[in-house]
């Protein structure tokens, strides 16, 4: 371990992105993936279902005391708040009602943004869309943390900190590497978000509030789950800028893990990604992939050769917009 290089940059690739060409190749020799894109009828029923519980959940907490309101923070709410950032992934990409009902599919996500706590859902489309169509661009594809970050947390104890701190990074990185005007949406994001934050601190104090907020931001921190933002697309073999993991978390996190299938097909919803591994099987199982994101966050903390340098970089070509 003592021999092994911390890196000093990211890694710099001179090729497009593997996806277009693998989605290519995919359609033309297995056509009847077409008819697994389209919305996902269950999608909206699972999502409400997750919000009322987490609006019940700030009833049941009003009352407890501070060092438990943290406790279920972590270890439920902030699981819930979690699974709920990647429904808004899926439906960011529509597939709650479909691209011809764009616009419900942008109130929808605001709707799933409620138990988050912080205004979220409409920041997030206008910046993903960005993260698939300039897959590691510079000052394009904000997932790619900066100079600073790959230069300072470098250590065992950095990266550690780095990944508690991963909500501010994701939060604030956009505004330094790819700033944008604010949206519409946005506001109206921020304005029902806030509203219905004032209305539970109305009906039962701060502690429901803070259960939210605090969840959110505990959760998408330091936590298994949170192994998903480490294992996407952080370059573990060198050669290989998305990784998939097929364990168990994915039933909590819309199959998320997915993640070279949902590159390929980013139309298909989440709960059909593994019939596109199905399907193409021979295009994904040689393919390096995950096995836990324990050990992916333990690998990224403990090896050397691992941390916020270790993405794959690329000069992209702004698309005309249409």
């Amino acid at each position: 371990m003592g021999n092994r290089v911390t890196r000093e940059d990211f890694e710099w690739v001179y090729t497009e992105q593997p996806h277009t060409q693998r989605r290519k190749e995919i359609l033309a020799k297995y056509p009847e993936i077409k008819t697994l894109m389209g919305p996902d009828p269950h999608l909206k029923w699972i999502v409400s279902g997750m919000v009322f519980t987490q609006l019940l959940a700030c009833y049941l907490v009003k009352d407890l005391s501070w060092k438990w309101i943290f406790f279920w923070a972590y270890a439920f709410g902030g699981c819930i708040n979690h699974s709920l950032t990647l429904a808004i992934h899926d439906i960011s990409h529509n597939v709650a009602f479909g691209n011809k009902q764009a616009r419900w599919n942008r109130w929808f996500a605001i709707f799933a943004n409620l138990p988050i706590g912080v205004p979220y859902s409409a920041s997030f489309k206008k910046y993903h869309i960005d993260h698939h169509r300039y897959l590691g661009g510079d000052s394009l594809d904000v997932d790619i943390p900066t100079d600073f970050e790959g230069w300072f947390f470098c250590t065992p104890l950095r990266k550690l900190l780095w990944l508690f701190l991963q909500p501010l990074f994701y939060s604030l990185r956009p505004l330094y590497v790819n700033p944008k005007a604010i949206t519409r949406m946005e506001i109206l994001n921020a304005l029902v978000q806030f509203s219905i934050d004032l209305i539970i601190y109305y009906l039962w104090g701060l502690k429901p509030v803070i259960y939210l907020i605090a969840g959110t931001i505990l959760c998408l921190g330091l936590h298994p789950i949170s192994g998903h933002f480490i294992a996407e697309h952080y370059m573990f073999l060198k050669g290989y800028e998305t990784y998939s993991y097929y364990g168990p978390l994915n039933w909590l996190t819309f199959n998320v893990g997915y993640h070279m299938e949902h590159h390929d097909f980013p139309s298909i919803p989440g709960c059909r990604l593994p019939m596109v591994k199905k399907i193409a099987a021979e295009y994904y199982d040689n393919l390096p992939h995950h096995q836990s994101w324990i050990r992916v966050l333990w690998d990224f903390v403990f090896d050397d050769t691992l941390g916020p340098y270790s993405r794959v970089k690329r000069l992209c070509k702004l698309a005309k917009e249409s």
